[in-house]
């Protein structure tokens, strides 16, 4: 079965959002490319952007989390207008509660995380990058879709 790798657009600060959840979840980056890793007789990264991320890749569980900064000449992404969000499943109520206190430090909280209507454990936020996740335990599932 095919895996859905998120992938997330940052206006210039995929490193530090990165980072920040390389601290949630753990583990190590699978790849980190930055602009001036690209230059060649065809494209060379302005001194802007030579540090900045092209391709990042945090391996979670079976999944990988993408991400890159936007090239300036493409514009801005516009951070609040998100259209998904994120889905975690996690394997226990203390997983859950571990990854939404730790992804919604410094952000906000859209719903709590708590028993919801539907029998699973649940929780939804913007962090502080402006990201939208959904953090869900449901017993039934024990973690797996």
């Amino acid at each position: 079965m095919p895996l859905i790798n998120p992938h997330i657009n940052f206006n210039g600060n995929a490193e530090e959002a990165f980072n920040f959840y390389q601290s949630v979840f753990g583990g190590t980056f699978a790849r980190i490319v930055r602009f001036k890793d690209l230059a060649s007789s065809g494209y060379q990264a302005s001194a802007a952007e030579a540090e900045k991320i092209m391709h990042i890749a945090l391996p979670i569980g079976g999944n990988i989390l993408m991400g890159n900064d936007v090239p300036e000449n493409m514009g801005r992404v516009n951070e609040m207008e998100n259209r998904s969000k994120i889905s975690i499943s996690a394997a226990s109520r203390e997983e859950a509660d571990r990854l939404f206190n730790g992804l919604s430090a410094g952000g906000s909280v859209e719903v709590p995380i708590s028993d919801s209507p539907w029998g699973s454990y649940f929780g939804m936020f913007r962090d502080k990058y402006g990201i939208e996740w959904m953090v869900d335990h449901d017993p039934a599932y024990n973690g797996k879709v």
